[in-house]
């Protein structure tokens, strides 16, 4: 809660000029805050010179933060495959609860899934707790919240991790909202803060443009998605032993608010992103639709993915799957060809993880270049043919 001090404010508008939302307005010289626009980021607070502003932190009555302990997983499954997020998920978890002196748990949902349990322990689960159930064959997201949040309101955990996948960013606020705490989305870094054992969850914010540190000081569950290919899974280890828990979960037919259907497969016989070690990604350049095919011949040429900026897909060049950037998907390939996008912050935080990234592009200003192992200033339509022609010829 904020709160302005009318003893204390004397309207003179330094405050307004420390908000950038536009929430403060100065009336017969007393500061008025639109908390409908206010974030509490503290601008105004640490602007007043005369301490008229304070924020009121609550932390939630009952809680008490020794009661939790434990790192958990959500191991996200389809048609009994795990996600690869969750392999990655699980690395980090294991470095994270052997910093806090705590058990890893990776947490499943599905239809005759028990046989997943000994491969979630090979990658670094100590306990994996299952929840088997007709009713959970299908992701849906009434479902899979009440049974994750009747989990953690019985065991506790200190912090529960997500993939930021379709499935983790449509159940994982649900949860968060039912167990009063807060949740941070598409994090790219987590660590543990050494003098109080919370957990900082690190994500890009303001467009892209600054990294914030997001710190659950007052509540539990500490919790977080995660996006895929930013952490990297332990090697598998099959003589690794845990704990194995059934649960079981009572779903009332009130919570059937939605009615499976069926999953229509994205037409397309192009690579998913996501897993490749060679994207080739396109952007404004390439100027229309029909070029993407020179995108897509370099790419099955290298046995690669095909990638776009934002701006490709906005244009309805290429569909949404194929987004490369902060609203689209973070990849880490070996190789990441970028031809004809300028290199806004937004795409780069979705690529600058990749092992060798080369640019082709002809403004040599292009802050695709300040990331790039190797560039090329040229024509994309002179380069593109040539570079193409020159790797078939390698690979004959």
């Amino acid at each position: 809660m904020i709160e302005v001090l009318n003893e204390k404010c004397v309207g003179c508008g330094a405050c307004i000029r420390a908000c950038a939302y536009d929430a403060i307005r100065i009336e017969d010289k007393l500061a008025i805050i639109n908390t409908d626009k206010c974030t509490l980021c503290g601008a105004c607070v640490q602007s007043c010179p005369f301490e008229a502003i304070l924020i009121r932190k609550h932390s939630e009555k009952g809680v008490d933060i020794d009661d939790y302990s434990g790192i958990w997983v959500f191991a996200e499954q389809k048609d009994g495959i795990i996600a690869p997020v969750s392999y990655e998920l699980l690395g980090k978890g294991h470095e994270l609860a052997e910093e806090l002196g705590a058990e890893l748990s990776a947490i499943v949902f599905g239809s005759d899934i028990e046989a997943m349990a000994s491969e979630l322990i090979a990658f670094g689960a100590d306990q994996v707790i299952i929840v088997d159930d007709p009713a959970l064959k299908h992701f849906r997201d009434e479902l899979y919240g009440k049974a994750l949040t009747e989990l953690a309101t019985k065991y506790k955990p200190a912090v529960i991790l997500a993939g930021a996948t379709v499935t983790g960013r449509s159940f994982i606020p649900r949860v968060a909202i039912h167990l009063h705490t807060g949740l941070t989305a598409d994090c790219t870094g987590l660590a543990i803060e050494a003098e109080t054992g919370n957990l900082l969850q690190t994500r890009p914010a303001f467009g892209g443009n600054i990294m914030a540190t997001i710190v659950t000081a007052n509540h539990r569950p500490q919790m977080a998605t995660v996006r895929h290919k930013v952490m990297n899974p332990i090697p598998r280890d099959d003589t690794r032993s845990g704990i194995i828990i059934q649960e079981q979960i009572n779903f009332e037919l009130d919570d059937e608010v939605s009615t499976w259907l069926g999953f229509e497969k994205e037409k397309t016989n192009l690579i998913n992103i996501t897993e490749a070690n060679v994207i080739v990604s396109g952007g404004r350049g390439i100027k229309d639709a029909k070029n993407f095919a020179m995108i897509e011949e370099l790419a099955e040429a290298l046995g690669g993915a095909v990638g776009a900026s934002r701006a490709a897909v906005d244009a309805e060049w290429i569909p949404y799957s194929h987004q490369v950037g902060q609203t689209g998907k973070t990849v880490k390939p070996n190789i990441y060809i970028s031809i004809g996008i300028s290199g806004a912050i937004q795409h780069l935080a979705g690529m600058s993880s990749a092992d060798y990234i080369i640019a082709i592009n002809k403004d040599p200003d292009a802050p695709i270049f300040k990331v790039a192992d190797l560039g090329i200033v040229g024509d994309l339509f002179e380069v593109l043919p040539k570079l193409t022609k020159r790797i078939k010829e390698l690979r004959v």
